[in-house]
């Protein structure tokens, strides 16, 4: 019973560090995009979102490359 409670003890405390860290480290990334690679993601996933998954997920993932190879952005 006490080993369970340590497991639970720890998965708490893991899931709370977690917790704390995600926004911090979410709003930096945010913060260091530039506005052509905002603009691009923006564009790239319009076009690639006319085409559903179920149908064309291939060429989806492809116009969504070749998109963002245009605009000179990483996928």
């Amino acid at each position: 019973m006490q080993r369970v409670s340590k497991t639970v003890a720890a998965l708490v405390a893991g899931l709370a560090i977690f917790a704390l860290v995600t926004p911090s480290v979410a709003q930096r990334a945010e913060d260091q995009m530039s506005g052509a690679r905002a603009q691009a993601l923006h564009q790239c996933n319009a076009q690639a979102g006319k085409l559903t998954q179920y149908t064309w997920g291939d060429h989806q993932i492809d116009n969504y490359r070749a998109c963002m190879a245009q605009h000179g952005q990483q996928e």
